[in-house]
């Protein structure tokens, strides 16, 4: 059983053909199509799709201004891709610990990492589990920064009963294939922002003048003007022919997933050896992960063990994420160590991944819940 497996299905290989056999395989029709209806879908007033969530990091970074010397605060529990666009930027990665909780950014040690080149904030929504948006909207107002969210994980999150991707100055999402919607590789940015919209849309082909995507159609022009530096960041009809219809079943995949979580949470929730994910009274989570915590000082085995234990039983997991001021990139050039943000370590020195994704049968869920009781017990001490 894989850590993820997709759910592509007959409607979007169809619209995939229709794309191929058309005049638009790049950002076309479909590539708008998708953007309006993600925008409704949102609630927001501005779409614009990408190629990747990353990209999308870096054209909203961009657009807001980040440049050589400023300083952005974020989370060390993420994906790299988080870090490296600030860095790509010539701007420096300030970190602040996590939650126990959540495993999302820690807003009361937020503040004290502010300084006069703090420029942003980048929220990560972990696992699907939005931050406390009202908090640190309230901090980047105090402190006239921009937020942007990292929602690689939180497309169906919602704070407060509003969804993720309409609450701070820009919202970035991920459609790679373990998402909850999937377009193989691909990204959307939301915002409500009209001025930053306009900018980032030209900024993500180029810095090519506005409508450059119509230029090879009837209704564009063979001439054009680069306005600004920009970036290679388009989304391509082919994917968006995907993204159409990922969106359209949306809501029956995330019925699916909290059903997983859900049977996951009432099995473990007694095992002392296992701490299940908590989900906060503001949010409602996308369940993009189920992480659970491995209590191995109750066990006499290791949580790389335990992984291991499952892998022999075929069922395939993953840790989110090695923290990066661990890795050997951000250890020699920025001089972390082990310690500078213990709660982050304790979690991933604990942490593993389960699968959860829509077309998990009833008696999937069953044999990997199974699977842990047993390896559990006999390794209890």
């Amino acid at each position: 059983m894989p850590f993820s497996r997709h759910s592509i299905g007959k409607e979007e290989i169809n619209e995939v053909v229709d794309s191929l056999k058309s005049d638009w395989i790049t950002t076309g029709p479909k590539t708008k199509e998708f953007e309006k209806n993600f925008k409704n879908f949102i609630g927001c007033n501005h779409a614009i799709a990408v190629n990747s969530c990353t990209a999308a990091l870096q054209v909203a970074l961009a657009a807001a201004g980040i440049k050589e010397g400023d300083e952005v605060i974020t989370s060390p529990l993420t994906f790299v891709a988080t870090v490296e666009v600030i860095i790509h930027l010539k701007a420096t990665p300030i970190f602040v610990d996590i939650e126990k909780n959540t495993f999302n950014i820690d807003i009361n040690k937020i503040e004290e990492k502010i300084s006069k080149k703090t420029k942003a904030i980048i929220p990560v929504h972990y696992g699907g589990h939005p931050c406390d948006m009202d908090r640190i909207m309230q901090i980047a107002s105090d402190n006239d920064l921009i937020v942007i969210e990292d929602a690689a994980h939180a497309i169906g999150s919602k704070y407060k009963q509003n969804l993720v991707g309409n609450i701070g100055d820009v919202t970035c999402f991920s459609f790679y294939a373990t998402k909850n919607l999937a377009t193989a590789e691909g990204g959307m940015i939301t915002t409500n922002n009209t001025e930053l919209a306009e900018k980032m849309r030209i900024l993500s082909l180029h810095g090519i003048s506005k409508d450059a995507w119509k230029r090879y159609s009837s209704e564009g022009s063979w001439y054009y003007e680069i306005q600004d530096l920009g970036y290679k960041a388009n989304m391509s009809d082919i994917e968006a022919s995907i993204g159409i219809h990922q969106l359209k079943k949306f809501d029956l995949m995330q019925k699916r997933r909290k059903e997983i979580a859900m049977a996951y949470t009432k099995s473990f929730k007694d095992i002392k050896e296992i701490k299940t994910p908590n989900v906060e009274s503001y949010a409602e989570h996308a369940w993009h992960l189920y992480p659970i915590l491995i209590n191995t000082k109750l066990l006499n085995i290791s949580r790389n063990e335990f992984i291991e234990a499952l892998k022999t039983e075929n069922i395939g997991t993953s840790v989110h994420f090695i923290p990066i001021h661990l890795h050997p990139y951000y250890l020699n050039n920025y001089g972390f160590k082990r310690g500078d943000f213990p709660v982050t370590e304790s979690v991933y020195d604990m942490e593993i991944s389960l699968p959860i994704y829509p077309r998990m049968s009833d008696e999937d869920v069953r044999y990997v819940i199974n699977v842990i009781q047993k390896i559990t017990h006999l390794h209890r001490k």
